[in-house]
């Protein structure tokens, strides 16, 4: 898989989930790297939902959909199937309540797309087990007084809240650093030791 070095290693991932002309929300926009992606491949009707004025100030600027909301509140306000794909990528975790902000995403389209970094890696544990501090790395560059994260979620966790909530995963992808796709034939365990992010498709 090429991944430029600037672009976020999900992206690719999630925009191959996508058909062309689908009509796609993408929840957490952040600068618009993705819709803009998804609009010159596939030309999708895509729309944007952004908690951050600067993030929406960016989307704007390249030509974007984009309104400044809140998932956590705002998710509520779109119709039922408004959407044939509603995106979340990397935002999962840093929602209030995810439970219902997934619940919200599969009422509103058809099917849902969600990546998060999983906090179960190998290396979030041994940060833990040998140094005693929450770890900061690539993917969680942040430290533990001022991550946006709030609720760390592993892979196992994850499939976990879509059978509880009824989500069907239509396929899964756990990526490493490169933005490699882990073994498909491997069991839940294995991704959840050596994959540092995960890309589901879900439905209802």
């Amino acid at each position: 898989m090429s991944v430029n070095n600037n672009q976020r290693v999900d992206l690719r991932v999630v925009a191959d989930l996508i058909p062309k002309r689908a009509k796609v929300l993408d929840v957490g926009s952040g600068d618009g790297t993705l819709l803009e992606m998804l609009q010159g491949e596939k030309q999708v009707d895509g729309r944007g939902l952004e908690l951050s004025q600067r993030g929406v100030n960016e989307c704007v600027a390249r030509g974007l959909s984009v309104i400044q909301g809140d998932a956590d509140t705002d998710l509520v306000f779109y119709p039922d199937r408004g959407f044939d794909y509603v995106i979340l990528s990397q935002t999962l975790q840093a929602t209030r309540n995810p439970k219902k902000v997934l619940t919200e995403l599969l009422r509103i389209g058809e099917r849902a797309i969600v990546s998060f970094p999983n906090f179960g890696h190998w290396r979030v544990r041994l940060s833990l087990l040998l140094r005693g501090r929450m770890p900061v790395t690539k993917d969680l560059p942040y430290s533990w007084y001022d991550t946006p994260n709030i609720h760390f979620c592993t892979i196992r966790d994850f499939v976990t809240l879509c059978d509880e909530i009824g989500a069907k995963v239509e396929s899964a992808a756990a990526l490493d650093a490169d933005g490699e796709r882990i073994g498909l034939s491997m069991p839940w365990w294995f991704w959840n030791f050596f994959g540092q992010q995960a890309v589901f498709l879900l439905r209802r």
